[in-house]
């Protein structure tokens, strides 16, 4: 499973969740706090408050900044 961090209506966010979705793998929605200083859960996983950031924990990857998160999932499941 996958874990998707994200802002509402952060269209970065919403391309790698139709992503997500295309490519049929399930994940999980984490919503995060507008302000980047209150994005503390955001920056202990990943080093930095910016969305998206996606947790694979079945492979170990955490990973930021929306191009490599979709060039990551093309790679890996599609």
């Amino acid at each position: 499973m996958l874990t998707l961090y994200r802002l509402e209506g952060c269209p970065y966010c919403v391309t790698v969740a139709e992503r997500l979705e295309a490519l049929d793998v399930d994940y999980e929605s984490v919503w995060v706090e507008g302000r980047h200083s209150q994005r503390d859960d955001v920056k202990g996983i990943s080093g930095q408050r910016q969305v998206p950031v996606i947790v694979d924990d079945a492979r170990g990857v955490t990973m930021a900044e929306s191009e490599r998160i979709l060039e990551y999932l093309d790679t890996t499941y599609a």
